[in-house]
């Protein structure tokens, strides 16, 4: 999902740091209501940037990486998955790739607009979490993942086939099959641990 320096121009970057800081702000008030938020938050955006780091692929104009959105979601709530995606990506580009802080509003957005998209269709009204829901969720995230980096690439300032975008979409497919056996796992376990009060502060159990 991330977009290479060189593809979408200045303007366009600058741009996308205003929508992304503006989507973050927007809701940053509750993160200013719930304290255990900010807790949640942080553990997003280090859950994120472990699984980033444990795989990542170059293909075709865009990286695949395991993103664990879906585990993340459903277990740490929509605002701290929001904040933890762009908070990742920080990281990952102070520790590991500099290079990828010139395009961090550009590859927040392609995971928080899908985010939002998917809280405000599908997340908010799930009523119980079986394999099939799951799937669902991780087709229409992902789906949208691969739509923002297809729209990057359009408006770009480096010609990309077509071909080319959809070889990087199809790699997603890997993610939507493998992704919700290791989210049904995570909330299994986290699910067996809802006693504690310290899982229940960290951990947004609600669904479990």
């Amino acid at each position: 999902m991330h977009i290479e320096p060189g593809y979408v121009s200045s303007a366009k970057v600058i741009a996308a740091n205003i929508a992304a800081i503006g989507m973050l702000g927007s809701q940053s008030v509750h993160l200013f209501r719930q304290p255990k938020l900010i807790v949640r938050t942080l553990l997003a955006a280090l859950f994120f940037s472990l699984f980033m780091q444990a795989f990542h692929l170059q293909v075709g104009p865009s990286e695949l990486h395991f993103v664990g959105a879906m585990p993340i979601y459903l277990t740490l709530g929509f605002v701290p998955t929001l904040f933890g995606f762009a908070l990742g990506l920080l990281l990952q580009g102070l520790l590991f790739e500099p290079a990828d802080l010139v395009h961090l509003g550009v590859n927040s957005l392609s995971l928080m607009v899908p985010l939002c998209v998917v809280h405000a269709t599908f997340g908010k009204r799930l009523r119980e979490l079986d394999v099939r829901t799951i799937v669902k969720l991780d087709a229409a995230y992902y789906s949208g993942v691969t739509l923002m980096v297809g729209f990057w690439l359009a408006i770009g300032e480096v010609a990309t086939p077509f071909a080319a975008w959809a070889t990087f979409a199809a790699s997603y497919l890997v993610l939507v099959a493998c992704e919700p056996l290791f989210t049904l796992a995570v909330i299994h376990g986290l699910g067996r641990l809802k006693t504690n009060a310290a899982v229940r502060y960290c951990f947004d159990l609600r669904s479990n």
